[in-house]
């Protein structure tokens, strides 16, 4: 580029004053000084955009290795490290429009590790799903050469979200391995089954049938554990499915006595439960309410610690009346949110000033939480978004319930976070509108 037109566009976004070179606002980021005049007034102002020029390049090759490479999340902190210099790099030129298109590189990098590890995770579940499916079976060579194939599958396929890893893994894992014990256990103990171990059994469900409807709740608790302790010393093998049957029998008896004790008991405490209840929530109303005015009567730092000394009372109180115990919890998880939240924010804006030793006014370090928290909340809906989908190809299977149950959860606490966020957000506006007033 000759350095007329390198001159013109340096005009556009530069100035001189008092033999100093300054780059024009632009953005959220307020005029800086980015050198001094050395020679003529013409000359700098080329060579700053010449400065410029060369941070473009930087950016253009680092967007064409992107484009070209299989692994594009390996680029992810360069773009991020790229971003954070068009705040502070001594040059004039577009900034605004680099700054534009390193978030669109962010995004189209995040977008691209989520779906690979959305795609892993949808694999990883449905070899999950398959060997479970075969872990009772009893065709035993076929059986074995699938499920190394599932197994070659599952080591070929890239990782899921760390926070899932060791439940789906532990879930394949105890699938795979229960076939392969099952089948070890059947060579092993095929010919070693005794009709008196059956016996044995059917006695031992005999003695608890006839103790079942008893009154005599003390001796005959003391009976039936007394039961349950032979049962455990029978020992021997038998075919799953009998066992199973007798097993069921032998509970069925136990499970109708220790019912029945606990109906009687519980009739007894449902008084003095009552007074607990009440008792606890007078108690989790104080911690709330505390909660709820941590960040009007402590500094940050000290309502952060109180905050976690909170919840950490909050575990020891006992339940509350079911009818009461999710809007006393959601007042107090939300008055946690809401400091915790104010933290990370205060956090993040502290780095970014000294990243870019700039002081903001008023008015733009409230531009710049608002800014901030939109881009926490984008960050969480896409999170939320992944998880979602993950939940949504879920089986009904009973064996995915508590892989459901901590989908559930997550996806629960980002939407409480964003809603958090949000009020936040809502309030910043308030305060800029009052300014503006």
């Amino acid at each position: 580029m000759e350095n007329n037109d390198l001159l013109d566009k340096a005009k556009l976004y530069g100035t001189i004053q008092d033999q100093q070179v300054w780059l024009k606002p632009f953005m959220s980021y307020p005029a800086r000084q980015v050198g001094d005049v050395k020679e003529s007034e013409e000359d700098s102002l080329v060579y700053f955009a010449k400065r410029f020029e060369m941070f473009r390049e930087k950016v253009d090759n680092l967007l064409e290795r992107i484009e070209t490479s299989e692994n594009k999340g390996s680029f992810l902190m360069k773009v991020l490290h790229m971003k954070e210099q068009v705040g502070s790099y001594d040059a004039l030129g577009d900034f605004e429009k680099i700054y534009h298109t390193l978030t669109e590189a962010e995004t189209a990098i995040n977008e691209t590790i989520q779906q690979n590890r959305g795609k892993n995770l949808t694999t990883k579940i449905a070899l999950t799903q398959e060997a479970e499916a075969l872990s009772e079976s009893i065709e035993w060579q076929e059986t074995t050469d699938k499920l190394k194939e599932l197994r070659t599958t599952w080591i070929k396929t890239g990782p899921v979200e760390k926070e899932l890893t060791e439940e789906i893994e532990e879930r394949f894992r105890t699938a795979v391995e229960n076939f392969f014990e099952r089948k070890k256990n059947f060579f092993e103990d095929k010919k070693k089954m005794q009709n008196s171990i059956y016996d044995k059994y059917r006695d031992l469900i005999s003695q608890s049938m006839a103790l079942q409807n008893s009154e005599d709740w003390e001796n005959t608790t003391a009976k039936l554990k007394q039961l349950q302790n032979q049962w455990k010393e029978v020992g021997g093998t038998l075919p799953r499915k009998t066992m199973t049957r007798l097993w069921t029998d032998f509970r069925k008896a136990h499970n109708h006595f220790f019912e029945r004790l606990k109906h009687k008991i519980n009739n007894e405490k449902t008084e003095s439960r009552s007074k607990y209840y009440e008792t606890n929530f007078e108690r989790k109303k104080v911690l709330v309410e505390e909660a709820e005015q941590l960040l009007q009567q402590h500094a940050l730092n000290d309502a952060v610690r109180r905050a976690k000394e909170l919840q950490a009372e909050w575990k020891k109180v006992g339940p509350v009346s079911p009818e009461v115990s999710d809007m006393i919890w959601e007042r107090f998880i939300k008055a946690c949110d809401r400091v915790f939240e104010t933290s990370s924010l205060e956090h993040y804006i502290r780095k970014r000033q000294q990243a870019s030793n700039e002081t903001y006014s008023e008015t733009d370090d409230l531009q710049a939480r608002i800014n901030a928290l939109k881009d926490f909340i984008k960050s969480d809906k896409n999170e939320l978004e992944v998880l979602e989908g993950n939940l949504g190809k879920l089986s009904d299977s009973p064996g995915n319930e508590a892989f459901r149950s901590m989908l559930q959860g997550k996806i629960r606490n980002f939407n409480r976070k964003i809603g958090t966020k949000t009020a936040m957000i809502e309030m910043f506006k308030s305060q800029l509108s009052a300014i503006s007033s």
